[in-house]
C-alpha cells in the first residue's frame, strides 16, 4: 500500500452508544525518567543488550510463512511531557513505553527498542528531537502530541528522512492535508469528527443557539475552533465572536470580555491545562456560572482542573476520544498493573499504546527498520481482515505479522481502521461534565465518517 497525496474525507453521522460512568486535549504528571531513558529495563535507549540486532533482514523471507529469526524493532517516542502539556503528557508517554516494554517482555523473537524524546510542547524543540531520533537512527515514531509539533516535525525532520510517524493525540484537521508520501498516521480522530459532536451536544443537549469561541492560537486551537464554527452554522445556529489568545499570559481578562460581549447562549474554549486555569479562573472572578455554558475539548480534559481554578465549574461540559476497543480491558489491565492507576483518566493513553502497537506490528511485516517498508504495512496489520491481534497477544501478532500471516490489528482505543489520509474514520467520544473534584462522564457518543 502506498499513498502519495493525502485528501480530506466526508463526515457523515452520529449515534449514541450509551452510558459511560465516572472518570477523569489533548495531553497530565508523573516522576519521568530523564529525556533519551527507554527501553525494557528503563534504562539506556531500550532493549536487550545482548540480543542480535538486525536493521535489515531476517533469515526467512516473510512470504514464505516460515518463522522469522530473531531482530531488533527500534521505535522512537516524540512527545511532550514538558511545556502546555506538563500536566497531560506524560501518562501519554507512559502508555507508549508501557506497549514497548510489554512486547519485548512477551515476545521470545523481538527485541523491542526504543528511545524517548521530549518536544517540551515546542516546534522548535520537538525539531531537535526529532533530528536526535533520525540520528539514532530510529525508522518510525510514536507522536508527537501537539499538532503543531506535530506538524513541524513531519514536515522538517521526519517525512524528509523517510521516518514513518504516527500520533496518538494531534487532532488538527491540517494533518489530513499533508503532502507527506504517505508516512504520517495517527491513532486518535480529527477535529472534524470532534466539531462536530461539540455541534450536537451543544445545540441538542445544551439548548444553545448562540455561540462564541476562545482558541489557542496554534493549529490544534485554531483548526478545531475553525471547524466548530463551521459545523455551528451548517446545523443552524450563530456564531458571534471568534477570539483567539497566546498561551503563557498574565490574564485573559479581555479576550474573555471579547468572546462573551454578545452574552452567547455557549462558549467554546480550546487550548491546554496551562493556560486554562488562568482562563477559568478570569471567567469566574467577572461572571457567575449562570452567565452562559461553556464546551471545551479533549485538551481542556482535566481531573485536576477544578480544584486548580478553585470552582466547581459545573457549568462547563466537554467531549473528548473515549477508549472502547476490543483490546480496551488488556490495555487497562497492562497499565494498572504497572502503574497503579486507572488510564481512563487520563485522554489518550490508550491511542498511544495503539501508536506503538501498530507500528511495531508493521515493522514485523515490513521485516526490517526501514521506513519505506514499515510504511507500506502499516494499513495492512490494521485494518480489516485476517487474524485479530489485540493487547492481550501482541508478541503472537508480532511473529504471526513477520512470518507473512495477514493480522488485523484490534486496538485498545478502537479498532484502528485507517482510512487514504491516514486517519481514523470513525471514534466514541466522552460527553462528560466538570463538577467539584473532577468530572464525571455522563455518556459514550459514536461518530462516523
Amino acid at each position: 500500500m502506498s499513498r502519495k497525496i493525502r485528501r480530506r474525507t466526508v463526515l457523515k453521522g452520529l449515534g449514541v452508544a450509551g452510558v459511560g460512568g465516572l472518570a477523569g486535549c489533548a495531553q497530565a504528571g508523573e516522576d519521568t525518567p530523564t529525556e533519551g531513558d527507554g527501553g525494557g529495563d528503563g534504562e539506556g535507549d531500550g532493549g536487550t543488550e545482548d540480543t542480535p540486532e538486525s536493521d535489515g533482514e531476517t533469515e526467512t523471507s516473510a512470504a514464505t510463512g516460515d518463522a522469522p529469526a530473531s531482530r531488533t524493532i527500534k521505535v522512537g517516542i516524540l512527545m511532550g511531557v514538558t511545556g502546555g502539556l506538563s500536566e497531560l503528557g506524560p501518562p501519554i508517554r507512559q502508555a507508549a513505553e508501557l506497549a514497548a516494554e510489554h512486547m519485548d517482555r512477551e515476545s521470545d523473537t523481538f527485541t523491542v527498542d526504543y528511545q524517548f524524546e521530549d518536544t517540551a510542547t515546542d516546534p522548535n524543540t520537538g525539531i531537535s528531537s526529532a533530528e536526535a531520533l533520525v540520528s539514532a537512527d530510529y525508522p518510525m515514531v510514536a507522536g508527537a502530541l501537539s499538532s503543531t509539533v506535530t506538524i513541524q516535525t513531519a514536515n522538517n525532520v521526519l517525512v524528509p528522512n523517510g521516518v514513518v510517524q504516527c500520533s496518538p493525540a494531534s487532532t488538527s484537521p491540517q494533518l489530513s492535508n499533508l503532502e507527506d508520501n504517505g508516512y504520517l498516521w495517527r491513532t486518535t480522530p480529527g477535529d472534524g469528527l470532534q466539531a462536530a459532536v461539540m455541534t450536537t451536544v451543544g445545540r441538542d443537549r445544551l439548548d444553545a443557539q448562540s455561540t462564541a469561541t476562545l482558541a489557542l492560537n496554534n493549529d490544534y486551537g485554531q483548526g478545531l475552533a475553525a471547524e466548530y464554527v463551521s459545523a455551528w452554522e451548517e446545523a443552524g445556529g450563530t456564531v458571534q465572536n471568534e477570539v483567539s489568545f497566546e498561551p503563557g499570559q498574565g490574564s485573559y481578562t479581555s479576550q474573555l470580555s471579547s468572546a462573551l460581549q454578545d452574552q452567547p447562549d455557549l462558549l467554546m474554549i480550546v487550548g491546554y491545562p496551562e493556560s486554562g486555569v488562568r482562563i477559568f479562573r478570569d471567567f469566574y472572578s467577572d461572571y457567575s456560572q449562570d452567565f452562559c455554558d461553556i464546551i471545551v475539548p479533549d485538551g481542556l480534559q482535566s481531573g485536576s482542573l477544578p480544584g486548580n481554578v478553585g470552582n466547581s465549574m459545573r457549568n462547563v461540559w466537554g467531549t473528548a476520544p473515549s477508549s472502547t476497543g476490543p483490546g480496551r480491558d488488556a490495555f487497562d489491565s497492562l497499565y494498572q498493573e504497572e502503574f497503579d492507576s486507572d488510564p481512563s483518566e487520563s485522554p489518550f493513553t490508550a491511542q498511544s499504546f495503539d501508536a506503538v502497537a501498530v507500528l511495531a506490528l508493521a515493522n514485523a511485516a515490513a521485516g526490517e527498520n526501514n521506513g519505506e517498508a514499515i510504511r507500506d504495512q502499516m494499513a495492512n496489520v490494521a485494518n480489516e481482515g485476517g487474524e485479530e491481534v489485540t493487547a492481550d497477544n501482541l508478541a503472537e501478532g508480532l511473529q504471526m505479522a513477520a512470518s507473512g500471516t495477514e493480522i488485523n490489528y484490534q486496538g485498545a482505543s478502537s479498532a484502528i481502521q485507517f482510512n487514504d489520509a491516514g486517519d481514523i474514520g470513525a471514534a466514541t467520544y466522552q460527553f462528560y461534565r466538570y463538577q467539584e473534584g473532577g468530572f464525571e462522564v455522563i455518556e459514550n457518543i459514536e461518530y462516523s465518517e
